[in-house]
């Protein structure tokens, strides 16, 4: 089984490859329930059923960007810090403890508690995006050159099968309680929080037992406390200063910085731009599942294709999937269209951003992996920050969302120019170079 020809095609031959993908199954869903659709809901009808619509959505807005600038400020320099402790499971394990423990704790929260809700909600996405920059980090120690893009596609699709899953479970018993019996509507969401935590901590087991912490690479031994933050800003400072070393690396993070803009903007605005057209609630859940599950296929299709055209050329055809989706989306009407557009997404959105992170990986040396996934974390994190910018402009001068959907095409176009720039092989030789120079000390 575990030497079946179909796992090394999806690059999950080894023990350790399946336990590292089985934490994108673990980590989507609280992606899925919590940040995405139940969560958002319940903290707007009820943790702040006491202020205005307004009101709950500008603080909602407000906890989720400071999430986002707390771990991307953070980001850089507890990477630097897991590479020079060799602690890059630790620091995994103990962001995973945070995220877990504040999901769970989100049972507590009842109509009026939008505090609670917005402290929790804060804490949680700290744990849940500062783990992904140590998980990241992991892969080029554990895939090899011809295995990367399998790996990181697979747990993409593992990922949307997972959050997929869960989220149908809670919706199942959110909309029927009593079939499960579960006293109340509130109370089976307050459910499906806890159903997350306890998913996202059992599912994470396979990764600690089976993948094993990558050793430091000629760095002094990290004393606990002040002097080992001083060590890691000078470390931080140093990468800094090579960047112009890593010409490739840094283009790719630009124009993932560019065309990930665009992809989150569609993914942030689909179910405002839905309900405006006047879709109904349970419509923009339903595409968000159909988006989950078509995903699963696609996103392992987008792991072949890179194989065999190569992994930049794969990521040109789903940001041409993404240019098509946008100019649809302009001439959207009906819910039936709306759907068509969710299966489009589905098909090209794990396979852009999972080819996206295997390429980076393989461009930057594995001694300073977790630094360098500190700094995609900074471009992923601010890379919602633009689209949705610009968004609001078009629509506050054109006076519609419409308008404002063409403009993203815009962040696709440039992405892919910056991106055609990229020379992935001098990038993977440059790193096994610096590797191979650090080794020989």
């Amino acid at each position: 089984m575990h030497n079946s020809p179909i796992l090394k095609r999806l690059g999950l031959n080894r023990p350790e490859l399946r336990a590292w993908a089985m934490y994108d199954w673990a980590n989507s869903a609280f992606m899925t329930t919590i940040v995405s659709t139940i969560f958002p809901i319940y903290f707007n009808t009820v943790a702040a059923a006491n202020l205005t619509p307004t009101q709950s959505s500008f603080r909602f807005a407000l906890i989720t960007s400071a999430a986002l600038i707390i771990v991307a400020m953070l980001s850089p320099i507890l990477g630097a810090v897991a590479d020079l402790t060799g602690t890059k499971k630790k620091m995994l394990g103990s962001f995973l403890g945070l995220g877990v423990t504040a999901t769970a704790l989100m049972y507590f929260v009842r109509q009026g508690d939008w505090q609670l809700g917005a402290g929790l909600f804060i804490l949680a996405n700290i744990g849940a995006a500062a783990s992904l920059v140590f998980y990241d980090s992991l892969l080029p120690h554990i895939a090899n050159h011809e295995e990367m893009d399998r790996t990181s596609t697979s747990a993409y699709a593992l990922g949307y099968l997972g959050g997929g899953l869960l989220l149908a479970i809670n919706l199942a018993w959110i909309q029927k309680p009593d079939l499960f019996r579960i006293g109340s509507h509130e109370l089976a969401i307050r459910f499906s929080f806890l159903s997350v935590a306890i998913w996202w901590f059992c599912f994470s087991i396979p990764l600690f037992r089976s993948v094993d912490e990558p050793s430091r690479l000629l760095q002094p031994n990290g004393s606990i406390g002040i002097k080992l933050f001083h060590a890691a800003f000078v470390r931080l400072g140093s990468t800094l200063s090579e960047l112009k070393n890593y010409r490739n690396a840094f283009l790719m993070m630009l124009a993932f910085l560019v065309y990930n803009d665009g992809i989150v903007t569609i993914i942030r605005m689909a179910t405002t731009y839905g309900t405006e057209i006047g879709l109904t609630r349970e419509s923009l859940i339903s595409a968000l599942l159909l988006v989950q599950f078509i995903g699963i296929p696609f996103a392992l299709a987008f792991g072949q294709l890179a194989v065999k055209i190569g992994t930049k050329y794969a990521v040109f055809v789903g940001l041409l999937g993404y240019i098509v989706i946008t100019i649809l989306a302009y001439f959207m009407t009906t819910t039936f269209e709306f759907y068509v557009l969710a299966l489009l997404v589905g098909m090209v959105q794990g396979g852009s951003q999972a080819l996206s992170r295997s390429m980076f990986a393989s461009m930057i040396p594995r001694h300073k992996s977790s630094e360098f996934f500190g700094f995609f974390g900074i471009f992923e994190k601010f890379s919602g920050i633009a689209g949705p910018s610009i968004f609001a402009l078009m629509i506050l001068t054109t006076g519609s969302s419409r308008n404002a959907i063409l403009s993203l095409i815009l962040f696709f176009v440039v992405g892919a120019v910056l991106l055609s720039k990229v020379n992935v092989e001098e990038g993977q030789r440059t790193a096994r170079e610096i590797e191979a120079h650090a080794q020989l000390g």
